[in-house]
């Protein structure tokens, strides 16, 4: 039975490897997937997905306004696929999760969503925020704190590496951008709370 997944994490915990090793096992067996990822996150340049340690793959794109579930439906009339991955699920809009879901239940194929809870204030993406709603099952992919706590939450820093407290929700960035934290480091961070 074809199911809708959510493995959510903080920034850098290493949510797109396990996409691609799950992936790879897929393929390995001869089986065939459609990896998406979002159309305007090009930090591996546009369509890959990529780790930080070193292991990528071409994907097709969407775009906020895109119907994927036109994109998902014109995959499998192309030929067998097995599995759908999609990367950066963050940035789906509700009605894509929508949309995901009508697959799997309409096609009958899994699709299995990798990214991030929240954002760098704590609030939940829109894509996140309809995952957590109609996922069958949800897997928290678990990083770590400098404090050696589970990572929770993140921060993004500024070109002078100090902590921002605002701005738009959606920048792209990596390690030179974010920091994931622990909810108490995270609030000592963003001025919540004074470290006694």
């Amino acid at each position: 039975m074809a199911k809708l997944y959510f493995h959510y994490s903080t920034m850098n915990a290493g949510k797109s490897a396990i996409l691609l090793q799950a992936a790879h096992n897929y393929q390995e067996r001869g089986m065939h997937t459609y990896l998406l990822t979002a159309g305007f996150d090009d930090r591996a340049g546009c369509g890959r997905i990529e780790s930080r340690i070193g292991i990528g793959q071409d994907a097709d794109t969407f775009h906020v306004h895109e119907n994927v579930f036109s994109k998902i439906e014109a995959r499998l009339a192309a030929g067998p696929c097995t599995c759908v991955f999609v990367d950066e699920a963050q940035f789906l809009s509700a009605d894509q999760v929508w949309q995901l879901a009508r697959a799997v239940d309409d096609l009958g194929v899994p699709v299995m969503c990798y990214g991030l809870r929240v954002d760098f204030q704590g609030n939940l993406f829109p894509g996140s925020s309809a995952l957590l709603a109609l996922a069958d099952e949800m897997r928290e992919v678990r990083t770590i704190c400098h404090c050696g706590k589970k990572a929770t939450m993140v921060v993004r820093m500024g070109p002078d590496g100090q902590v921002v407290t605002d701005g738009a929700q959606v920048e792209i960035g990596g390690n030179d951008r974010y920091e994931s934290l622990c909810r108490r480091h995270w609030r000592i961070a963003m001025g919540d709370l004074v470290e006694a």
